[in-house]
């Protein structure tokens, strides 16, 4: 599976911004598609994740109330629509694949990063 993400830019606080992952390759494995991001000098962290149906969503307390994953299966593509954008939020967002969720999501694949920059 290779995943390609873009969408991310420099924006003010406040602001929004929609990731995009798209998905090619063995595709059939990706039940669950998400994001992480990782800050400079900081760990990877996560950020969101939705199974294949849609309907089953994950989000990072820091994401909840303001960031929204959905996914569109015909275009295997997952989207990380981000509101109210804060400088904290400023990372390189990761595009993950596959895995499993048990409480936290363990990706089989990932993508190259996308930068976001939020400025206060």
């Amino acid at each position: 599976v290779q995943l390609q993400a873009s969408g991310g830019g420099l924006v003010q606080a406040g602001d929004s911004l929609r990731l995009s992952c798209a998905a090619s390759g063995r595709t059939f494995s990706s039940d669950i598609m998400g994001w992480f991001r990782q800050a400079p000098g900081l760990e990877r962290e996560f950020v969101a994740a939705v199974r294949r149906g849609g309907s089953v969503r994950y989000l990072s307390d820091s994401a909840t109330g303001r960031f929204t994953i959905s996914r569109d299966n015909a275009k295997n593509t997952v989207y990380l629509q981000m509101n109210r954008l804060k400088s904290e939020d400023t990372a390189v967002y990761y595009c993950a694949a596959g895995g499993y969720y048990s409480g936290s999501y363990s990706p089989a694949y990932w993508g190259q990063g996308t930068q976001v920059t939020v400025s206060s």
